[in-house]
């Protein structure tokens, strides 16, 4: 079963028939909601809104140990992460989606790993490649059976938030090779490696990072809820396609 965490624009999955939500007590305190459970085109799918229901939740205030203990404890078999992000490669519009292969961790005091506490052996797990690869390209065939235009590949830099970024950090982002500036893509994609889980996520632009287009003299945060809208109904689309409404469009390598 797929697991789709939801970030801001998604904090709903519209096209999931939902069967039943469960509330789910974890080792490590309260998830962000209750899970939702359902199907999209008769194949099982389970939800959660990575803000809350009401996008309450800042960026370092989500439990990210409890959200992916919770999807982990109910067999998922993968998770894809949807979130906005800004644009800082100048080819990334507003609107675009990404599929990123690399992220560099700007966050601090999260908790970021299931390996710690009294008792517990210290764990390295491999990073290399912080996505995983198979999802991610069954993410893509998705996309392109549907004729849409995904960006693939994308440095993710994950800031602490909840601000957003001054026109001074991107620019240090962009040296350090960065393409895209988000707030949640750390610690999840590494918890969900320590679990064994693949983990792919599906950025879409909802601005010009700071300094940057549109946004040189500042965010428009009034123009970004329309952009939001419309390209998140290209992300269910590719959602939905990607769970398998055809026969022949079952991903490589997963198991839904």
């Amino acid at each position: 079963m797929l697991a789709i965490i939801g970030g801001s624009g998604l904090t709903t999955l519209s096209n999931l028939d939902v069967s039943h939500r469960e509330v789910v007590r974890t080792p490590y305190g309260e998830p962000s909601g209750a899970l939702v459970f359902g199907q999209i085109c008769g194949r099982p799918v389970m939800f959660l809104p990575r803000h809350g229901y009401g996008h309450t939740i800042a960026p370092h205030m989500v439990n990210y140990r409890a959200n992916l203990w919770a999807i982990h404890h109910h067999r998922a078999t993968g998770i894809i992460s949807v979130a906005s992000v800004g644009g800082i490669r100048d080819d990334l519009q507003p609107g675009d989606i990404v599929l990123p292969n690399q992220i560099l961790d700007y966050t601090w005091g999260r908790k970021s790993t299931f390996f710690e506490g009294a008792g517990t052996a210290v764990t390295h797990v491999d990073f290399t490649e912080p996505y995983d690869a198979d999802l991610r390209r069954a993410i893509a065939v998705a996309a392109g059976e549907l004729g849409l235009d995904i960006k693939e590949g994308g440095v993710y830099a994950a800031t602490q938030g909840p601000r957003l970024e001054t026109a001074a950090e991107i620019n240090r982002l962009e040296r350090d090779g960065a393409d895209l500036v988000g707030m949640t893509g750390m610690p999840e994609a590494v918890l969900a490696r320590e679990l064994g889980l693949p983990y792919a996520a599906i950025n879409v632009i909802a601005n010009h990072a700071a300094g940057r287009g549109s946004s040189t003299n500042g965010i428009h945060f009034d123009s970004l809820e329309y952009v939001l809208q419309e390209a998140m109904g290209r992300v269910r689309a590719i959602i939905e396609r990607l769970v398998g409404c055809e026969d022949n469009c079952q991903p490589m390598g997963l198991s839904v």
